[in-house]
C-alpha cells in the first residue's frame, strides 16, 4: 500500500458533492486507487478513483465536472 498526500489538495467533485481531495491511496494493481476528500459539510469519505471527478477550472477549458460530452 502506498499513500500519497496530495500538496495543495485537488479540488473535485465526487457522488457527495464537491469536495477537496487530501490524500490518495494506492493498494497495488489489482485494486481501485482510493481518493480521501474533504466534503465542503466537513465530512471525510473516501471514494475509488471512478468515481471522482477533476473540480470546474476555467483556465484549463474545463467548465463543468458534470458534462459527459468532454
Amino acid at each position: 500500500m502506498k499513500m500519497l498526500q496530495l500538496d495543495p489538495p485537488i479540488p473535485v467533485v465526487t457522488p457527495n458533492g464537491k469536495a477537496v481531495a487530501h490524500v490518495l491511496i494506492d493498494y497495488g494493481p489489482e485494486h481501485d486507487l482510493i481518493w480521501v476528500c474533504f466534503q465542503r459539510n466537513g465530512e471525510i469519505w473516501c471514494f475509488r478513483n471512478q468515481d471522482v471527478r477533476a473540480d470546474e477550472n476555467v483556465t484549463f477549458g474545463r467548465h463543468s465536472a458534470e458534462r459527459k460530452d468532454t
